[in-house]
């Protein structure tokens, strides 16, 4: 039970580490996203750019980490911040001016943060009520 207990705990982490690792990529993306999409104006770019850094991230934690639930989690993380990140960038790049770049870029990076730390939230949840399940059965 004791190892359970140490193994579910590192399985938090790993999957917290993570979590903040691919809000870094996707906080930089977003930058290069909103410049690209101001200065080319082409939504196409950004469905590109997007497609790609999900693609790499994925491989990159399915190589690096063994663990099922952390990938999962992981998975699951990318494309919920992806959606967020292209809708919002998409919206907020037609309406806005491309003196306010800076302010798309704000926006764009709270909203990722806020939904980054919501799924961190659910998956520590998630691992918890598992692990109690394990431990009761």
């Amino acid at each position: 039970m004791r190892f359970l207990s140490l193994n579910a705990f590192f399985v938090t982490v790993t999957v917290v580490v993570v979590v903040v690792v691919v809000v870094v990529v996707v906080v930089v993306v977003v930058v290069v996203v909103v410049v690209v999409v101001v200065v080319v104006e082409e939504i196409v770019v950004v469905v590109v750019v997007v497609v790609v850094v999900v693609v790499v991230v994925v491989v990159v934690v399915v190589v690096v980490v063994e663990v099922e639930v952390v990938v999962v989690a992981v998975v699951v993380v990318v494309v919920v911040v992806v959606v967020v990140v292209v809708v919002v960038v998409v919206v907020v790049v037609e309406v806005v001016e491309v003196v306010e770049v800076v302010v798309v870029v704000v926006i764009v990076v709270v909203v990722e943060v806020v939904v980054v730390v919501v799924v961190v939230v659910v998956v520590v949840v998630v691992v918890v009520v598992v692990v109690v399940v394990v431990v009761i059965e």
